[in-house]
């Protein structure tokens, strides 16, 4: 071990050593995550051609366009439900639903001073949007199927879903921006999504309160 390295330190985390990988996210939450990411995508894209004219203009065909909407957003729970079969992905979920004391404190505490030895796995950021997104989806949901299937309903019934349904996609959207600008400022982070394994050296330093797991045996 080099004088620099740390006492306890796995071995080839030191200067000039690769870093040790070890698994963040299962093949269950990694789908889940980029399959519903997909459809948000597609029925925020969607949302837009419908309702501002330019692009409605642009793209025409207003029926299939509604079409595609409303099958992507009638699909948009299915990736969760699906992985839920995964008990990986299940307790990812249990530990995005665990808010605690140090999660308000590391809210209110500004980015640069945020003290991080008690983040775990999620940081209450993540947390919070993870709730958010999950919240989102069920209300546009319900609000859309008031809007497509709603006929019998009183005026006012899906006047207020209407509204209710475009004012939360607004917000999805801004969501959905600040979400991958700060994807982007962390590219281990998009790494661990991608292909699930992030270096150990990354994971202490960020999630320092998370149970890492074993990293893999070298070949």
């Amino acid at each position: 071990m080099s004088p620099s390295e740390p006492a306890g330190a796995p071995a080839g985390t030191g200067a000039g050593a690769a870093p040790l990988l070890v698994r963040r996210f299962g093949r269950a939450t990694r789908v889940a995550h980029w399959s519903t990411a997909a459809l948000t995508g597609v029925c925020l894209a969607t949302a837009a051609m419908l309702y501002l004219g330019p692009l409605a203009t642009m793209v025409g065909r207003r029926q299939l366009v509604a079409a595609v909407h409303l099958y992507a957003g009638l699909a948009l729970p299915v990736p969760m439900l699906a992985a839920a079969v995964s008990a990986a992905y299940r307790r990812d979920v249990a530990e995005l639903d665990r808010f605690a004391a140090g999660d308000w404190a590391w809210l209110r505490t500004r980015p640069r001073r945020r003290d991080t030895t008690a983040v775990g796995k999620f940081n209450a950021g993540q947390k919070l949007y993870a709730a958010f997104v999950a919240g989102a989806v069920l209300v546009l949901l319900g609000t859309g199927l008031i809007m497509e299937f709603g006929g019998p309903l009183a005026v006012s019934y899906r006047t207020g879903a209407t509204f209710v349904h475009d004012l939360l996609a607004l917000f999805l959207f801004a969501g959905v921006c600040g979400h991958l600008w700060m994807a982007s400022r962390d590219p281990v982070a998009r790494l661990g999504m991608r292909t699930g394994m992030v270096p150990l050296p990354w994971a202490l330093r960020e999630h320092p309160g998370w149970h890492v797991p074993s990293p893999p045996p070298a070949d």
